[in-house]
């Protein structure tokens, strides 16, 4: 019998396994790309893609770059798409939730611009992946006691926890600690969340944690280029834009609006065929190659040395069945002519570029603060034969507009002045009636006074400003607030406000007026297109050809300070809202919302001079000329005028007429 020591005994059977599972546990994560991952664990389900079945990144090659950089081992911390629409842009964020989730597991969150934005993402997006994707299942049913507190916007995972939110509040965007953040449609987001606070830089604060290993991805097609937070993203990155080579010399270039040309059905006007043009050999490229191209192309940074990563693209470049080809493009291009609201969604979804009014490209701040005339302020130059003013209540202050108006409704900024006080209490409308009934001298020495004004009476203190109103301290003012139909006239008929005490209006009370502010916005930003349009055709003219100055219809003097002219300009039109709104990073509106309060009150139903006529302004110049001071030896001014303009022919009296009727018809 041999002994106990040499005795040999076999492995359990479980050994092997039991190994093999063991290896695997301890076994270091392979580094694994984005885009790897998404080639071996992604399936597209039917519900939210054209082409249900495995992922491949070779069929759209321009995702791939993007999605590598949000890897857990690339050193880019943000990354910025400026994508036209249906361009995988969402895709690609999916694809980094479901690796986050099965690779590189840690806290993350995607914000949504609303609630039923974020509601469609869930459905059409997240829970088709989950259902579609064995490894992202697997991360999620690991944590069996934990499945009942996976709901439709939390999902818990192993290593981590995504939280899905949307930018309608700011308590959506607290409270949340992440290493990675997605923020899909990023344009959509609300300039400013109730609270004052901008979405963006709370959601960078997200992530704050994490100094050395976040990740931040924003998506979106642009929207206003004045606006636009993805622009403005852009703006400050890398500036990556995708190079491919031409078929016939090699050269590569990104291919760009410009490029691209078409022939058209003479008696339609329809696209026949649209190719590209190469800029380095002129030779034309048909659409055929555009596979190819795309296949072996490259992003190339316009902008190197920046640490953020931002990728541009636009609709020229979708595959064949992934998109419309380019005479589809061409084709709604022409009929986008014309409309500006369907031609900004052209631009924006299909070129990813950014929509710049026509009308407000030319009127920046500093170009109209260059134009600021040598005259002083409370001052009416020559030109001015009427003055009105805008009044704008804040909790704390008063914002007054003096502006003098000339022949076709040439304005000139007398004056901008800030009352500081709560509207509430007597001493800031005090404070308003010194600063309106006070004199304004003009050019010719003759003392002019404010012939109308218009106060807002939208603020917290709207009962403080019906008490001003109908107390009457000043030349015909008016109670008004901004019309919420984009088409209402500049000032609408006064509606009686107050009632008696049996109920009725009370004909002395409060007249309420509608304001179209948007045409007045309107009616400003084309005379300061106008303007610049002038100067620049000045400056292009010979200097011996020039005339003195070029005529304007907008003047400010150069006593305005800065932030007159940067709150004047606050605001850019949105035509596919058709209402203005305001620039990103602008300083307050006070000064354009007072300026329509202004020009309202010269529509005033007592002065209405937008329908003055020639002989109209004739009159008040004759009229404020007589009231200028004369020198010796001439006679008084209201004598003078009164010589030289014959008396107004008397209006028969009511009773008058009446009696006459009765006795015509006792005849």
């Amino acid at each position: 019998m041999m002994p106990a020591a040499q005795q040999h005994f076999d492995p359990p059977p479980a050994r092997g396994a039991i190994l093999e599972r063991l290896a695997v546990a301890i076994t270091p994560r392979k580094a694994l790309k984005v885009s790897e991952w998404a080639d071996r664990e992604r399936r597209l389900s039917s519900k939210g893609s054209a082409e249900a079945g495995r992922w491949r990144t070779e069929r759209n090659p321009p995702t791939r770059e993007p999605m590598d950089a949000m890897s857990l081992r690339s050193a880019v911390r943000e990354v910025v798409l400026m994508w036209p629409i249906q361009f995988a842009k969402t895709e690609v964020a999916v694809n980094v939730v479901g690796y986050t989730m099965d690779h590189a597991p840690g806290p993350l969150m995607v914000c949504l611009p609303g609630e039923v934005s974020l509601n469609k993402w869930v459905a059409q997006k997240l829970n088709p992946m989950i259902e579609e994707t064995p490894a992202v299942q697997r991360a999620l049913t690991s944590l069996a006691s934990r499945e009942a507190a996976n709901t439709r916007t939390f999902k818990d995972f192993v290593g981590g926890q995504l939280f899905m939110e949307h930018a309608g509040t700011s308590s959506r965007l607290k409270m949340t600690t992440v290493r990675t953040v997605i923020a899909d449609e990023l344009d959509e987001f609300a300039a400013n969340l109730l609270s004052g606070d901008d979405p963006v830089e709370m959601l960078n604060g997200r992530t704050s944690a994490f100094p050395g290993s976040y990740k931040r991805l924003y998506i979106s097609s642009p929207q206003l280029k004045s606006t636009s937070r993805i622009w403005y993203l852009w703006e400050r990155s890398d500036q990556r834009r995708y190079h491919v080579p031409c078929p016939h010399c090699g050269e590569p270039e990104p291919m760009t609006w410009g490029a691209l040309h078409w022939e058209t059905h003479r008696p339609l006007g329809r696209p026949r065929r649209a190719w590209l043009v190469c800029s380095a050999c002129g030779a034309e490229i048909d659409e055929h190659h555009k596979t190819e191209m795309i296949a072996t192309g490259q992003w190339v940074p316009g902008n190197p040395g920046e640490p953020r990563r931002g990728y541009h693209i636009n609709g020229l470049y979708y595959q064949f069945g992934l998109g419309p080809r380019w005479h589809d493009l061409v084709e709604s291009w022409l009929d986008a002519q014309g409309d500006p609201a369907r031609l900004k969604t052209f631009i924006n979804d299909r070129l990813a570029e950014p929509w710049e009014d026509k009308s407000t490209a030319s009127v920046k701040a500093n170009v109209v603060q260059e134009r600021a005339e040598p005259y002083p302020l409370r001052v009416a130059p020559a030109g001015v034969l009427r003055i009105t003013a805008g009044v704008d209540s804040q909790d704390d202050r008063l914002e007054v507009h003096i502006v003098g108006w000339g022949r076709g409704l040439a304005f000139w900024v007398l004056d901008y002045v800030v009352l500081a006080g709560d509207p509430e209490h007597e001493p800031v409308w005090a404070a308003l009636t010194e600063l309106l009934n006070r004199p304004i001298q003009h050019a010719s020495g003759a003392q002019m006074s404010v012939e109308a004004m218009s106060v807002d009476i939208m603020g917290h203190r709207t009962e403080a400003v019906k008490h001003y109103v109908r107390s009457r301290r000043v030349r015909r003012p008016m109670a008004s607030f901004g019309a919420k139909a984009n088409t209402a006239p500049i000032l609408s008929k006064g509606k009686l406000h107050d009632v008696t005490w049996r109920g009725q209006y009370d004909k002395r009370g409060v007249h309420l007026y509608q304001l179209g502010t948007v045409n007045a916005k309107h009616v400003l930003y084309a005379r300061l297109a106008a303007d610049a349009d002038a100067q620049a055709k000045w400056l292009n003219q010979a200097e011996d050809e020039r005339a003195e100055t070029p005529e304007r219809l907008c003047h400010f003097s150069d006593q305005l300070p800065e932030e007159y002219f940067k709150g004047l300009i606050s605001e850019v039109f949105n035509p596919s809202k058709n209402r203005f709104e305001k620039r990103r990073g602008s300083v307050r509106n006070e000064p354009l919302d007072t300026w329509v309060h202004a020009y309202a009150a010269a529509h005033h139903a007592e002065l209405r001079l937008h329908r003055a006529t020639r002989a109209d302004w004739d009159r008040w110049e004759a009229q404020l000329l007589a009231r200028a001071p004369k020198v010796d030896g001439e006679p008084p001014p209201d004598l003078e005028l009164q010589a030289k303009t014959p008396p107004a022919p008397r209006e028969p009296k009511k009773p008058a007429v009446w009696h006459d009727y009765r006795n015509r018809r006792r005849r």
